[in-house]
């Protein structure tokens, strides 16, 4: 008895790369976080009770890192160091609470922008995206 052969796709490969824009909607995501970063040593310094050089480098050595990160997003590595800096930025509730409460609002981005790659993926799969129809 033979195993009936799996029925060929009838769609092919998307016409346009989905995965180089979503590489850049991480990359813009990274470097708007680091805007958002940068822009939070003011907080720190005033309602914080002044910037010591502990609080003073994380907050900068995270949004270095965040800019730097915005380059490697076509790494295999890119989602895991991308989860490892909403960690650290989540983390921040030591340096102050305004840290700690932007890593959160940003893990929420991160959270959305998951669910769209495992969308993505499911719908090139299915061969829904507009590049594989008929």
């Amino acid at each position: 008895m033979s195993t009936p052969s799996q029925p060929k796709p009838q769609f092919g490969p998307p016409t346009k790369d989905p995965w180089k824009s979503f590489r850049g909607v991480m990359a813009g995501t990274l470097i708007l976080e680091a805007i958002v970063v940068f822009l939070a040593l003011p907080v720190v310094a005033v309602v914080g009770g002044g910037l010591t050089v502990f609080s003073g480098t994380y907050v900068v050595g995270l949004g270095v890192l965040m800019i730097l990160g915005g380059g490697v997003q076509g790494k295999p590595w890119a989602m895991s160091f991308n989860i490892a800096l909403q960690v650290l930025l989540i983390l921040g509730f030591f340096v102050h609470y305004s840290i700690g409460i932007m890593g959160i609002v940003f893990a929420l981005v991160w959270a959305y922008l998951f669910y769209l790659r495992r969308d993505i993926a499911r719908r090139m799969d299915e061969g829904l995206l507009p590049g594989q129809r008929d």
